[in-house]
């Protein structure tokens, strides 16, 4: 689980990075990297960096019922 939040963090912020462009530069870097908007494989980056904003929810709303401080320490190891 640890993994999967990690990674679906990493595309989140990639996402935001790429709306950072968007917004700054008019330039979409997924677009380019797909050859185009409208592109299946476009498709696919935006759906996936989606689904992840969506998972992130999850320890988002579990740091928020339970404090960030818990949260944070109910995911470290401790040897």
């Amino acid at each position: 689980m640890r993994a999967l939040n990690i990674i679906t963090l990493l595309l989140v912020i990639i996402g935001g990075l790429n709306w950072l462009l968007v917004g700054l530069a008019d330039f979409d870097l997924v677009a380019a990297l797909a050859g185009g908007q409208d592109t299946p494989l476009a498709t696919i980056i935006y759906a996936i960096v989606g689904v992840s904003a969506l998972w992130q929810l999850v320890p988002f709303f579990k740091a928020m019922s339970v404090g960030e401080e818990l949260a944070e320490a109910g995911t470290r190891r401790t040897y």
